[in-house]
């Protein structure tokens, strides 16, 4: 008879199984590590573990997160956790039973995603452009103002995840670059084409490094990354990026509360369809890996054949 595993231990399996099988990214994997040691905390105080807890035990939990204060759309992610957990613990034969299939959540709906104008985006550019342009500043000053106009420009004409901006390769920024290779969650890869402006802030930015005093230029030589730091990851982190962001927003005089890396990416996204662009081109450049998660951008699609029923169709009212 097999000892029965500790619930840390359990989650441990887990994790390697949608690592190895799924090809969960790290976001992904920490999340759901962050959710199951939570439910693991509340089954101990009472007195039961991931093997032990029936249904009512389950139910209980969610409850309590209700208590808490916790949003239905992190009661719906927890219980979409423990699903996944004890359809892995049935598979594996450490249950005889799954407690969480007959358990429904809270109903949510998908709001639609906050999106900046394409003038407000061009608000920002300009803004970004005009600082990196700025006299009598230091030459770090201007090149980290040239790095955030570098990170914008990218950023709005590839539609990137921000873990994938902040961690581009140096090779991207190759002259002849049409396209660069992005790795993304699942560490799966995908082509993403360049536009001339980005090209052209990526070479403006490299240009203004290559200036930099020697001391400091020394102490970045040999990275392999396109945005270097000396933090521990050896790029710029996501939240330093969407820190400047919100600055840069606030110069530009829109409201920072509206600006973040993921609203430049949707962004990207809804101004390709308004524009025309195909829902599955969108897909493959966000990297969906299901078209239905490309579908909340419908409501762009939606308002722009209205229109055109409304101005092309020959017996539609004319004003």
């Amino acid at each position: 008879m097999r000892t029965k595993p500790s619930d840390a231990k359990l989650i441990t399996l887990f994790l390697d199984m949608l690592a190895a099988e799924q090809g969960a990214g790290d976001n992904t994997l920490q999340a759901y590590r962050r959710d199951l040691t939570d439910f693991s905390e509340f089954l101990g105080r009472a007195g039961k573990s991931f093997l032990g807890a029936d249904t009512q035990k389950l139910r209980d939990y969610l409850a309590d997160l209700d208590t808490r204060g916790f949003k239905s759309s992190s009661v719906a992610r927890r219980l979409s956790a423990m699903r996944h957990l004890y359809r892995f613990l049935l598979s594996e034969r450490f249950r005889g039973d799954d407690p969480a299939a007959i358990m429904s959540g809270p109903k949510r709906g998908r709001g639609l995603p906050k999106v900046l104008s394409i003038s407000d985006v061009d608000r920002m550019l300009t803004k970004a452009r005009e600082l990196a342009q700025a006299a009598e500043v230091s030459s770090l000053q201007q090149l980290r103002a040239l790095r955030l106009y570098c990170l914008l420009e990218v950023l709005y004409a590839t539609g990137l995840r921000v873990s994938e901006l902040v961690s581009l390769p140096l090779s991207a920024s190759r002259r002849d670059a049409r396209m660069i290779v992005v790795r993304g969650k699942g560490d799966k890869e995908r082509l993403v084409p360049l536009n001339d402006a980005s090209r052209q802030a990526m070479a403006d930015y490299l240009a203004a490094m290559q200036a930099l005093p020697p001391a400091r230029k020394k102490s970045l030589a040999g990275s392999k990354w396109l945005f270097p730091s000396f933090g521990e990851s050896g790029h710029l982190t996501r939240q330093h990026f969407a820190r400047d962001l919100k600055e840069l927003a606030a110069a530009a005089g829109l409201s920072p509360r509206l600006v973040s890396p993921h609203v430049l990416r949707h962004a990207f996204a809804s101004h390709l369809l308004h524009n025309g662009a195909d829902l599955r081109i969108v897909q493959t450049l966000l990297g969906h890996t299901d078209i239905s998660t490309t579908q909340i951008y419908t409501h762009v699609v939606e308002e722009r054949l209205k229109s055109l029923v409304r101005d092309l169709h020959p017996l539609a009212e004319k004003p």
